[in-house]
């Protein structure tokens, strides 16, 4: 009976090491799994916010599109109206009067329609745009600072505006092309000032042959 017993007993071992050996296969998979879809699921969200800085780059250095209407080029001419037969007196002083005060009450509405839509305009018109607000804070400054200091005093000054560091960034790169400002490191961190319209002038003419 012992003989028996014995291969039975080596043989449930084999298997409980193996299904052993494989639970800790699979539990170590699952936190492979798990690590990398938390790591896709970083990259997915660092794009994303990548994406809304780079949505308002182009908002903030792009042309805004003219509001003006245009004429299609290929319009139909509409011809004139036709004269009406000459009626009755009274009915004609009616069709006049009636014809008179409707043009009156179109050009009402029209000036009631457009008084929003002008005023917005203008509004967006006068509002300065955001290489102008660094170029005058820097003006204003009589140390270096840097694009966060300067985006935090434009949220202050100007709270009806989001002012966020890497936009204001480079606003302030695109003034140092253009030899509007300088740029200073020190250590990690970099600062700008506003150049003086002497020196600005002085790099922007070309080198005597």
């Amino acid at each position: 009976m012992p003989e028996n017993t014995t291969p039975v007993t080596e043989l449930t071992s084999h298997y409980v090491n193996q299904v052993a050996g494989d639970l800790e296969q699979n539990l170590k998979e699952q936190e492979r799994i798990t690590a990398e879809i938390t790591a896709l699921q970083e990259q997915l969200a660092t794009l994303q916010k990548d994406h809304t800085v780079l949505v308002s780059m182009q908002q903030a250095l792009g042309v805004t599109a003219s509001t003006g209407t245009t004429v299609a080029p290929d319009s139909p001419v509409v011809p004139a109206p036709r004269k009406k037969p000459t009626a009755e007196p009274g009915k004609q002083r009616t069709g006049k009067a009636e014809s008179g005060a409707r043009p009156r009450a179109r050009k009402r509405s029209a000036k009631r329609t457009a008084g929003p839509a002008a005023a917005k305009a203008a509004a967006a018109a006068v509002q300065p745009t955001l290489v102008e607000l660094v170029r005058d804070h820097l003006t204003q400054q009589s140390e270096p600072r840097s694009a966060a200091e300067v985006a935090e005093a434009l949220g202050k000054a100007h709270p009806e505006r989001a002012f966020q560091t890497k936009v204001v960034r480079t606003a302030l790169e695109s003034l140092v092309a253009r030899n509007g400002a300088q740029r200073t490191k020190q250590g990690t961190s970099v600062f700008y000032t506003v150049t003086a319209p002497a020196e600005s002038a002085r790099e922007a003419r070309p080198p005597a042959e």
